[in-house]
């Protein structure tokens, strides 16, 4: 074949996730406070769409009682020419579109929106004082000092002088943010082009700063910087750290023992000590990885039941402007303006100007024009009529760019509608998800995590009537506040291990029963996996030798030989 570009056509079928759907779908995965932003960022692009404060809304929430049921001719409404172009369409009595009853679904949409909120149990808006109690603790945060900051600001009052800062600029630069030197002396000689032991010297000064221990090479020289800073070079642990470091690592205690010639329980006397010294200096300017999350979800006990609410106060709350459904409510060409100050001519006026309105209403402009200003031509109209004649001749000219940015608010009108309903659907299934969720694990809400049973995302998709991806994305990164704390939710999705009793236990509960196990274990006498496996059996729960070994790993449990004490 030859080689070349070459146009061909190709039929295939594929799935493609249609836009809306993908939004439905990022609103119902997204946490409480992604979910606030990307509303906020629809607000920018939806002119449409505005927030509505609390107080309108609970000014709304009072009043609900004393509205009146929608009128079908609401203001709302487009008129009939929103929907009809004489340039494509023809014209008939059966309606172009359903953008009325989409309207009236609008209406009643609304309506719906504010009663979920006005039945959950959550109040919008929480009292001043927890306000003030919130915003002390927002204004109390601050930005920490980074540990090269805080080695700098020492240098700078240091004894150093002016040709060893740059040493030591370039030594704390090269310490991480554990306070470990990762270059080695020869190499920062190399780089500033110094000898190796004006290094070293300006390292030692450096290695004297807080905290005790930064600038250390290695875990080792890192004890002992700490046990000279504390005035114990003379001391046990001093000889222990520095002469039996991997037998201290390996917990040999009996081999060290022999080689200080000291007893078994004065080695461990001197370990315990040993322990309490930092590993990882920086560790206090370490950057707070810790997430704050807000709780989707609040369990709460009233009496025996539980009653389950989602979090309404954050969530923000969205209606279609006003003042675009009073540019939809408008016609193209007010004739009703006409009609008003044309109602009391007679003969020829009251002819010129029903042939003007007949015009308008027939959409030809250029015909529209023309009666228009016949009807202007007629003798003795007052200043209120020539104004509304002047009025529709300009409305008719500028006729097409009105329906052109009509087209554009209904658009967007439709797209803001589906957001509002999408909100409202996402708060429903979490709802729905969350209260099958405390329903099965009621035991979990009474007794914690011991009481947790096997639950798989299909179960709870069956009763939902839900598809089980949809339960995967609701409860992503979601967390539910409980009598027991806050969990996120996927936890209370945990497989099952078969009892002998042919109950079942989720693997939560037997890691928690493992833990429970190696607690109470006999420091002389640790517990083995296989131990614990045989404990375990006795209980009724058979699992093997390796799940507790994955159970002990991740409940962060050493190893029987290295917990043992002598």
């Amino acid at each position: 074949m030859a080689q070349g570009l070459h146009l061909g056509q190709r039929l295939s079928l594929s799935q493609v996730l249609a836009p809306q759907l993908q939004q439905s779908l990022a609103l119902l995965q997204a946490p409480t406070l992604e979910l606030k932003a990307m509303v906020e960022a629809e607000l920018q692009q939806n002119p449409i769409l505005e927030e509505v404060s609390i107080n309108d809304l609970e000014q709304k929430q009072k009043s609900d009682d004393g509205e009146k049921p929608l009128d079908q001719h609401d203001a709302a409404e487009p008129p009939a020419d929103v929907s009809f172009d004489p340039a494509t369409e023809k014209e008939s009595d059966a309606p172009v579109d359903d953008f009325q009853a989409e309207f009236e679904k609008l209406a009643q949409l609304d309506q719906e929106w504010r009663d979920h909120f006005t039945q959950t149990n959550v109040p919008l808006r929480v009292s001043a004082e927890e306000d003030e109690r919130r915003q002390f603790m927002f204004d109390s945060i601050t930005v920490g000092t980074s540990l090269q900051e805080s080695l700098m600001e020492q240098m700078r009052t240091s004894d150093i002088g002016e040709d060893e800062q740059k040493i030591a600029e370039t030594i704390i630069g090269n310490i991480d943010d554990h306070g470990y030197l990762k270059a080695s002396v020869e190499e920062l000689a190399v780089t500033l082009g110094v000898t190796v032991e004006e290094i070293k010297d300006v390292l030692d000064v450096v290695q004297t700063f807080d905290p005790p221990g930064v600038g250390a090479r290695n875990l080792q020289e890192c004890l002992l910087l700490q046990l000279e800073r504390a005035g114990k070079a003379q001391s046990v642990e001093y000889r222990i750290v520095s002469e039996y470091m991997e037998a201290l690592g390996k917990r040999r205690i009996p081999e060290i023992a022999r080689g200080l010639d000291l007893e078994v329980e004065k080695v461990q006397e001197c370990l315990a000590r040993i322990s309490r010294l930092e590993p990882r200096p920086g560790r206090a300017f370490l950057t707070d990885n810790q997430q704050y999350v807000l709780p989707e979800v609040f369990v709460v006990k009233n009496g025996d039941d539980f009653t389950v609410t989602t979090n309404n106060e954050h969530i923000p709350h969205l209606r279609i402007s006003n003042v675009y459904k009073d540019l939809m409510a408008r016609s193209a060409v007010d004739t009703a303006v006409l009609a008003t100050t044309f109602a009391p001519a007679v003969n020829g006026m009251r002819v010129a100007f029903e042939n003007a309105v007949a015009a308008i209403n027939s959409h030809d402009d250029a015909l529209a024009l023309a009666e228009l200003r016949k009807l202007a031509e007629q003798p003795n109209l007052t200043p209120a009529q020539t104004q509304a004649i002047n009025r529709a001749i300009v409305q008719v000219q500028e006729k097409k760019a009105f329906i052109e940015a009509r087209n554009y608010i209904r658009e967007k009108i439709r797209a803001g509608k589906f957001l509002i309903k999408s909100l409202d659907q996402r708060q429903q299934t979490i709802l729905n998800i969350a209260r099958e969720i405390v329903k099965r694990q009621r035991d979990f809400m009474e007794k914690g995590v011991a009481g947790l049973k096997p639950l798989t995302m299909v179960q709870i998709a069956e009763v939902v009537g839900v598809h089980e991806t949809t339960v995967s994305r609701a409860v992503s990164g979601k967390y539910m506040q409980t009598p027991q704390g806050v969990f996120e939710m996927k936890s209370f999705f945990t497989a099952g291990i078969q009892t002998s009793d042919g109950a079942g236990m989720s693997n939560a509960s037997v890691k928690d029963l493992v833990a429970e196990m190696f607690g109470k274990e006999d420091g002389g006498k640790p517990l083995s996996d296989q131990e614990v496996v045989k404990m375990l059996a006795d209980k009724g729960i058979v699992i093997a030798r390796r799940t507790v070994a994955k159970y002990r790993g991740e409940l962060n449990i050493l190893p029987s030989n290295l917990r043992k004490v002598y």
